[in-house]
């Protein structure tokens, strides 16, 4: 799931210090591995519920019956706190040998505090096998993390609230969408659901006006260096504006969490409490442990976020991610070939049977069973760029500027120029 647009409040706190105390790599939260002797690899996921905890426990067990002496030790940690406790951990001295990776500057910033494996050469003679997925996990063209699912951000509606409000079919024009929230509206219907207790889904908005109102090589400069100085972010603060005024979102939204509960976001779509939520390919896994509902699948669809009139960026261009691993230093060469049994097709189709996210594996396609998310994957193989989210795309302390700064403004704080120059400055350690 979308797990790393989460709390960031300890991050760069954590990471400072222990460049500031010269970390060590050792100690994993392991045994001390050898090539030959048996091993117990400590492991950080995110999977705290079926059908992925169960997925990642087999695939354990499985990669221990093929290989005696690697055994796991495996700790499920829920999202929020899981992005917590990384940076913590790699700050002491047990850090544990595998933990999820989200890639981007997240990941660079995590590496000088010496702990990070580089999997370059282990991976070498199959990652290309991924496409150009992999690059996200590679920084400064090392391979220190590896990537098991992609993802990819989007409107997810219900068709038969659409229906009792008289749409017949999903918008592509943010006109059309905002006629579609006014239409909805007057049949006492709620539009829009958000989680932006949790931040990060306020984030997919900005983050998505300025796709559309930004060319592509300009996307890909600011990753770089955080120059936002071109207008259309500016004018992607605008577009927000814009949309907020229309007052889409449930009442009480501010304090509303995105996925845990009934009575969050997740489980308003899942039951019939709003009409759409704009989220990633991760939502019909999220929504069905939220709702009894067993007919929910065939109710749900999808839509691209919108065009945006006179914008100068790519109107086909996504927002997306996806989720990896990486591995101590400590962890020896049995962490390396796990992370590539992962990725192997037999894992990957199996993997893409839970809905928990796109395979990276091109040869476990097949296996995804739900129309929309084929629909998903189809749209991500059109899309002629797939911009990382900003939160991960930047360093981890400008990532968690342009979370803090968009939930602000959604809470009616600063403004289009501010959250620009909040991003911005952040890079200096200025907000």
């Amino acid at each position: 799931m979308r797990d790393i647009r989460k709390s960031r409040l300890f991050v760069l706190a954590a990471l400072v210090a222990c460049a500031a105390a010269a970390c060590s790599s050792g100690g994993g939260g392991g045994s001390t591995p050898s090539a030959t002797g048996p091993v117990t690899l400590s492991w950080w996921h995110n999977a705290t519920s079926q059908p992925l905890e169960g997925l990642w426990q087999a695939t354990a067990n499985q990669y221990h019956s093929a290989h005696s002496n690697v055994s796991f030790k495996i700790d499920p940690i829920q999202n929020e706190s899981l992005m917590t406790k990384i940076p913590v951990a790699l700050q002491g001295n047990q850090p544990p040998d595998i933990f999820q990776q989200w890639g981007g500057g997240w990941e660079a910033s995590q590496i000088p505090s010496g702990k990070l494996m580089d999997l370059t050469s282990a991976s070498a003679s199959w990652i290309k096998e991924l496409g150009p997925v992999a690059q996200g996990w590679a920084v400064n063209g090392k391979q220190y993390g590896i990537p098991f699912d992609q993802h990819v951000v989007g409107f997810w509606y219900r068709k038969d609230v659409f229906a009792r409000a008289g749409i017949t079919s999903p918008p592509t024009t943010m006109d059309q969408l905002n006629t579609d929230i006014a239409q909805l509206k007057a049949h006492g219907i709620q539009a829009v659901g958000i989680g932006s207790k949790d931040r990060w889904p306020d984030a997919f908005y900005w983050d998505y006006f300025a796709v559309r109102e930004c060319s592509i090589s300009t996307l890909q400069q600011a990753s770089k260096s955080i120059n936002l100085s071109d207008p259309c972010w500016v004018k992607a603060g605008n577009d927000l504006k814009a949309f907020l005024a229309t007052q889409p979102f449930q009442s009480g939204f501010l304090g509303t969490p995105a996925q845990q509960g009934a009575g969050s976001s997740a489980g308003m779509l899942a039951n019939g409490k709003v009409a759409m939520e704009l989220q990633g390919d991760w939502e019909p896994a999220t929504m069905a442990p939220l709702t009894t509902d067993k007919s929910l699948p065939s109710k749900m669809g999808w839509f691209p976020f919108p065009s945006v009139a006179g914008g100068q960026g790519n109107q086909q261009a996504a927002l997306g991610g996806g989720d990896g691993f990486s591995c101590l230093t400590t962890a020896g060469p049995s962490c390396a070939d796990f992370l590539k049994y992962i990725d192997s097709t037999p894992v990957q189709q199996k993997m893409a049977t839970t809905g928990n996210g796109l395979p990276v594996n091109p040869a476990a396609a097949s296996s995804i069973t739900d129309p929309n998310l084929k629909q998903v994957l189809q749209y991500t193989h059109d899309a002629p760029y797939i911009q990382l989210y900003f939160d991960i795309a930047f360093p981890t302390n400008v990532g968690q500027a342009l979370d803090n700064t968009v939930a602000d403004y959604f809470g009616g704080k600063g403004s289009p120029q501010s959250m620009v120059h909040d991003i911005t400055n952040a890079q200096n350690g200025d907000k």
